[in-house]
């Protein structure tokens, strides 16, 4: 595994740069927003028939499970297939592997997804650390040894 210095000089090397934290947090937010609307056109019969505010309530927490697992299926496919989701793609910034700055593996590309979806459950903590991180690592991007660049 390289070091952070190492890492840099291959990315200046080949002539890649790191994805800004804001390209990145709007490429979340697309993606966020793509999934909120798939979740919702697949459950919106049911939400019709239901009477209360607390129905409501009470029938999505108990769906969060099925959330987070089309997350996880969302991202890892995404990243394995293609380097980068849809929301990545519109930002024009994918996920690279640190040793051959390419596509993931799909080890890394669903230990990458998995991992992002614990950083969500604990109040997206894994995400802050990008801010002091000189790669602008994630702990998702850390525990799969990825990195996110300019496409």
């Amino acid at each position: 595994m390289l070091d952070d210095e190492a890492l840099f000089r291959k990315l200046h090397v080949e002539g890649v740069h790191l994805a800004s934290i804001n390209r990145r947090a709007f490429a979340m937010f697309i993606d966020e927003l793509i999934i909120s609307i798939l979740f919702f056109f697949m459950i919106k019969d049911h939400l019709a028939a239901l009477k209360t505010p607390e129905e409501v309530v009470v029938y999505t927490q108990s769906l969060m499970i099925y959330v987070l697992i089309i997350k996880i299926l969302y991202q890892a496919l995404f990243v394995g297939l293609y380097g980068a989701t849809l929301g990545k793609m519109a930002m024009k910034i994918k996920v690279v592997d640190q040793e051959y700055l390419d596509i993931p593996s799909w080890s890394a590309a669903v230990i990458r997804a998995v991992m992002r979806v614990v950083s969500e459950i604990l109040f997206y903590f894994g995400f802050v650390v990008a801010f002091f991180s000189p790669l602008k690592l994630t702990w998702h991007d850390k525990f799969a040894k990825t990195l996110v660049v300019d496409a």
